[in-house]
């Protein structure tokens, strides 16, 4: 088991560690949690708490995710770690050539064009079919229940909710944005702290994929309601597109980081970002976390990462490089000589040629399940199905018009993903779920997190509690306020461009779920968010 005191709370915790025997379920949301719980209770695994805690985050957290997010997952079950990949390609119909013809010269954030095949829905199914224990529609009911009768914002909720009204009621110019307007500001404005917001419509979309094992959404009415709102405003969407959807399971990819090996989901996700900069980040010793020395390498290696991820991570059909040559130990000992004691501008190397929600779950059988789902930018597009409550993602908004880009736009092609689930173990044992959410933070979240718990001894809460950063850009790195003000002196005279976060909004929010060597399971929650653990 990762060595930590479960007593030591070195950055001042409002909460505490969770412990429980018999079920566990992180989130960004206490109704979610709840939901997930009472499916374990009433004799659902660890994969039904998932999707049903999943499929309540897109009622109780509409800011971050909706039914028409695409997903991703990392599952232990039976001994060993599965990977499934439920995001949706470009429909047939765009391409850089359509796009052009239309005055982009870029891809747009909003409206029906970054619109790809949303697979979330699809994740459920492929979770259920093949690990579940209960009915897809009973793992569903909680979700639909609150979305039928309401519930009341929690405060961190509506803060994002309000600041996304102000924002998109200055952009979404359009009728593609009413079915927005019309179930997320109703009678013109959003609901506020403690207020109870229903979505009717959503609630019937969720019983409806539950009922038809999310057929409905892939091939029937659903479809064709997508699809008939997708001509009528000029969109690139079809039920053709649907139809042809499937999830995809993958083989989980991973590094070994002191004795410890981090998994994560396989390109098109940038969880590979994460693995690369461990891969440099293992050649050096770290003897305290506020240190200078620590947080300088830190942000180069991701740096060099990211420099590497942004070039070469697209639909893995498309890389013009192998994830096996960008994860070689040659690749990063070459990667590793790179970092001084200066700031670098990062550059992608040569590698030799060979607005999301996280939620963890486990079970007193040994299953775990590291899951996340995402619209993109907050709600994503800006589109609402009327009636539906289906809010779909705009992550096609990743894509390059580039067209000698790795990441170009192509009819049917997968794009760089931000959201990353991520998994720890040791030899043949779990030790469980983890993830940070939050755009491109999250890599450098899970970077920062797995070095809190491996080499610095922090318990899953504190692990969650410490300061962070977030290198945007060049040599520009955020600061939460909370980090040793000598940390950011230091780093300033290395040449970083530092920036105080006005707000801990931007540092991700995570979850943690280890599994100790008693079996006794232990979580920590974020505290930057709304986040509850539920266990039993």
């Amino acid at each position: 088991m990762v060595d930590y005191d479960p007593l030591e709370y070195p950055y001042g915790s409002r909460r505490m560690v969770m412990y429980a025997r018999n079920g566990m379920v992180a989130t960004s949301q206490p109704l979610a949690a709840g939901a997930g719980l009472e499916v374990l209770r009433r004799g659902g695994n660890a994969i039904d708490a998932a999707v049903a805690a999943a499929a309540c985050l897109t009622v109780v957290e509409p800011t971050s995710n909706g039914i028409g997010s695409d997903a991703f997952a990392l599952v232990w079950t039976g001994g060993r770690l599965y990977g499934l990949n439920s995001s949706g390609p470009a429909p047939q119909g765009i391409s850089i050539e359509t796009l052009r013809a239309a005055g982009h010269d870029e891809m747009p954030r909003y409206g029906l064009a970054p619109v790809n095949v949303p697979g979330a829905p699809g994740a459920w199914v492929a979770l259920s079919e093949r690990f579940g224990r209960v009915k897809l529609s009973d793992a569903l009911e909680p979700a639909a229940e609150y979305a039928e009768k309401g519930y009341p914002l929690s405060p961190v909720l509506a803060t994002a909710w309000s600041q996304a009204f102000q924002y998109y009621r200055t952009v979404l110019k359009g009728d593609e944005f009413e079915g927005w307007f019309y179930t997320f500001a109703p009678g013109g404005n959003p609901p506020q702290v403690g207020e109870l917001w229903r979505s009717p419509g959503h609630a019937r979309t969720l019983r409806l994929i539950g009922e038809t094992n999310g057929a409905a959404f892939y091939q029937g009415e659903l479809a064709d309601r997508i699809d008939a709102f997708s001509r009528k405003h000029g969109g690139y969407i079809r039920k053709a597109d649907l139809e042809a959807y499937r999830p995809d399971w993958v083989e989980p990819i991973s590094v070994n980081y002191r004795g410890y090996d981090v998994w994560e989901i396989p390109p098109n996700g940038q969880g590979l970002v994460a693995l690369i900069a461990l891969n440099i980040l293992k050649g050096f010793e770290f003897t305290a976390k506020e240190a200078l020395d620590t947080y300088h390498k830190q942000i180069e290696a991701l740096k060099l990462a990211f420099a590497d991820g942004k070039k070469y991570i697209t639909d893995p059909r498309h890389m013009s490089v192998a994830v096996a040559d960008l994860l070689s130990e040659d690749y990063a000992a070459k990667r590793r000589l790179l970092i001084g004691e200066r700031a670098l501008e990062p550059e992608p190397g040569t590698p030799p040629r060979g607005g999301t929600v996280y939620l963890a779950t486990a079970d007193g059988e040994g299953n775990m399940v590291s899951f996340i789902q995402s619209n993109y930018m907050g709600f994503g597009s800006g589109i609402v199905i009327p009636e539906t409550g289906i809010s779909l993602q705009n992550r096609g908004h990743n894509f390059s018009l580039d067209p000698e880009h790795d990441n170009r736009l192509e009819p049917g092609k997968r794009t760089y993903h931000t959201i990353i689930p991520g998994f720890l173990t040791r030899g043949e044992r779990a030790i469980g779920p983890f993830g940070v959410m939050g755009g491109f933070m999250q890599p450098q979240g899970h970077v920062q997190v797995i070095m809190n718990t491996v080499d610095f001894g922090l318990n899953p809460q504190a692990a969650l509690d410490a300061p962070r950063w977030l290198w945007d850009q060049g040599k520009t790195v955020s600061l939460e306020h909370s980090l040793p003000p000598h940390i950011a002196q230091g780093l300033a005279r290395r040449g970083h461009n530092i920036q105080w976060a006005l707000d801990s909004g931007g540092f991700g929010r995570g979850q943690i779920i280890w599994r100790q060597e008693n079996g006794v399971l232990a979580g920590g929650t974020e505290p930057r968010t709304d986040g509850a653990i539920a266990a039993w």
